[in-house]
């Protein structure tokens, strides 16, 4: 019976170690609850976990790029949202990551973020001028969006600690602070539509104003790089917006550490190719998924070897 037991024992053993060898965890880091990163994300984590044999992955909140980005560079299982200057930030161990290099590669180019300076009527802010002196949230703690709505700030010409009575929230917490008039205005850097700003443009009594900002573009590109793009928000994007907006694009990435192995990394890009059409369902932003997108130019982070070699199957040559 001794023997039975013995024999059930170590198989069952086997079987599980087995299994522990080939399953592959994978965490997803993404960004708020009221943004784009968190939804795509969530979709994303649907698809490896369906498609990509023995892999079961996961979206995770988390304060967004900075964030994200020492994630992975912790070396556990993540791969994660980011824009392409916090990005490259991290790739040079500077700003947010002054002495911790993160060793990054690209997986593939998602979307432009764009950058929305967002008020209401009523506050006396038309212009970015006019933020001196108000009540204005530049973005949580461990996002991109602090990074970039800094370097807004500084062309602009405003001082973001002396000019500003600064609060560090989320998209979600800047507009629940805006409609309790705890703030004139905030920083969000993100796609079309953001689930938060148009909570916002649909609540009786807020009328939306987004202040054009475009014009710092070649200011920010000079001391940093050309990561910027002058661009507009639509004015049929969100409710109650009578011009376009005039402002700041930035693009998003898939990012690894390069240790991942090349077959995953092959895997998780072909994959959200190949599903395509299911993370459109989840968010519009998907559309711009684009394999035309995939070039050395629109990101300053190398690309993950594996991610090179589906495109180059699709006939994207990177340098």
């Amino acid at each position: 019976m001794q023997t039975i037991q013995r024999t059930l024992f170590l198989f069952l053993a086997g079987l599980t170690l087995s299994f522990s060898v080939n399953a592959q965890n994978i965490s997803i880091a993404t960004g708020g609850t009221g943004g784009v990163y968190y939804p795509l994300g969530g979709g994303m984590a649907a698809v490896l976990s369906k498609y990509v044999p023995g892999m079961q992955a996961t979206a995770e909140v988390t304060g967004g790029s900075v964030d994200n980005l020492k994630l992975i560079g912790s070396g556990k299982p993540y791969i994660g949202f980011t824009m392409t200057d916090a990005g490259l930030d991290a790739l040079r161990g500077e700003d947010k990551f002054k002495g911790k290099k993160v060793p990054l590669k690209t997986l593939m180019v998602l979307y432009p973020n764009r950058m929305h300076v967002v008020s209401v009527e009523g506050r006396g802010v038309a212009k970015m001028a006019d933020l001196k002196g108000k009540r204005v949230s530049t973005g949580s703690p461990g996002s991109a969006t602090e990074v970039m709505a800094f370097r807004v700030i500084e062309a602009a010409g405003l001082d973001k600690d002396k000019d500003l009575k600064r609060e560090r929230l989320s998209v979600a917490e800047s507009v629940n602070a805006i409609k309790d008039g705890k703030i004139d205005a905030f920083f969000w850097v993100g796609g079309l539509p953001t689930a938060g700003v148009t909570d916002l443009a649909n609540t009786p009594g807020n009328k939306l104003k987004m202040i054009d900002h475009a014009e710092v573009v070649a200011a920010m590109n000079k001391k940093y790089g050309n990561l910027y793009v002058e661009d507009v928000i639509p004015k049929n994007i969100y409710k109650g917006m009578d011009t376009d907006n005039k402002q700041a694009t930035v693009m998003n990435i898939l990012v690894a550490n390069e240790t991942m192995d090349d077959k995953t990394a092959y895997n998780i890009v072909k994959t959200i190719f190949d599903k395509r059409d299911d993370l459109i369902a989840v968010h519009k932003e998907a559309i711009n998924f684009k394999l035309e997108n995939q070039k050395s130019s629109s990101s300053p982070i190398p690309f993950h070897p594996g991610a090179a070699k589906y495109f180059a199957e699709k006939g994207i040559k990177l340098n």
